[in-house]
């Protein structure tokens, strides 16, 4: 609460999803797994050591492939899924796919008080496992990577879809950030955690996919309907997305969000820059999860740790968590994942 709230802590707080590295989570666990063997009780037996704050764990995904209810053929591959075959192929296929996810949203019955008790039940059951760790959790999204991303219409097929019907696109977003408000207003409960993410991926390493214009017109409207709900309900709000996304930061921030998750510093996105920029924002992510945590040496990511909370004044200020800028991915060395938990807590605030 004292990061939240831009109070000074004793120490950098720790944040990240820790599901997916057989080596940090069988050395936590003190068990030997053989290549995605683990459960989530073993991943929240790292989680509990280790971290401050956490995405919720997600167990292993195995090798199956699937079809989903509406004909998309995925493929599983323990910690990733990739699309393999959608039922569509065009701009028209594509269309009637969508008029017809917006039908369902439209005629799907909605129990309140059955969703707030299975939500209740799920937070209840991972704090149980992580003890005093927060779960950050991102129970309700806007509906834009689910129309436009690899695991929707794929971008190219969205940009003629776009071209050709953005009414049938505006109906849908509209549709589906009803319901995630009927949800999001039936499990919100500030006591099961204080913060919640809202996650959406728009960016490239060269900056925003799509034109301001779009974005004001189908993207941030619906940002500020969730986090105006939340924040309803005491959370405060961050927003994710990969990427760079720093031309938008502003007006994200007029959105109502109380800051950012994610930041990849090979995009452009380097923490303690926009920290300074934007000082009355959190920040949290930030440390390099790919040539940094997958390929540098345990020195490195000490000293990337320790210039993070040096320059960033946050023993001071509070204001950011300390994580990688995506997650502690599998072929991240169990030194290195322990350098950066370490080096977190060699530099502490005396007076705190």
């Amino acid at each position: 609460m004292r990061t939240l709230n831009h109070q000074p802590v004793d120490r950098v707080a720790i944040h990240d999803q820790l599901s997916f590295n057989p080596r940090v989570i069988s050395h936590y666990s003190g068990k030997h797994f053989d290549g995605f063997t683990f459960s989530v009780e073993d991943i929240c037996a790292a989680i509990r050591q280790t971290l401050d704050i956490c995405f919720p764990p997600v167990a292993p995904k195995g090798k199956d492939r699937i079809t989903t209810e509406d004909g998309f053929v995925i493929q599983h591959d323990e910690w990733t899924h990739w699309v393999l075959q959608r039922p569509f192929q065009d701009e028209h296929g594509a269309r009637d796919w969508l008029i017809g996810r917006t039908k369902e949203l439209r005629d799907r019955r909605f129990d309140p008080d059955a969703a707030r008790a299975r939500y209740r039940s799920r937070i209840l059951g991972i704090q149980q496992m992580i003890g005093d760790t927060v779960i950050f959790d991102y129970p309700a999204a806007t509906g834009l990577c689910s129309v436009y991303s690899d695991q929707g219409m794929g971008l190219e097929i969205f940009a003629y879809f776009y071209d050709a019907y953005p009414e049938v696109f505006q109906d849908y977003m509209e549709a589906f950030v009803a319901w995630e408000l009927r949800k999001l207003h039936a499990i919100a409960d500030a006591s099961l955690s204080p913060v919640v993410l809202i996650a959406e991926d728009f960016s490239t390493k060269q900056g925003p996919l799509f034109p301001p214009e779009f974005l004001a017109r189908h993207h941030y409207p619906h940002v500020k309907a969730l986090a105006d709900g939340w924040r309803s309900h005491g959370y405060k709000v961050l927003y994710h997305s990969d990427g760079n996304y720093k031309k938008t930061i502003p007006a994200l921030i007029g959105c109502g969000v109380d800051g950012f998750y994610c930041l990849e510093p090979n995009c452009g996105m380097d923490i303690v820059a926009l920290k300074k920029e934007w000082p009355q924002m959190v920040w949290a992510g930030g440390v390099d999860g790919v040539d940094l945590l997958e390929r540098g040496s345990p020195a490195q990511v000490r000293a990337e740790v320790h210039r993070h909370i040096r320059e960033s004044n946050v023993l001071s200020e509070g204001g950011m968590f300390l994580a990688s800028s995506s997650e502690i991915n599998p072929p991240i060395p169990l030194e290195n994942f322990r350098a950066m938990v370490e080096a977190a807590g060699e530099l502490r605030n005396p007076e705190v």
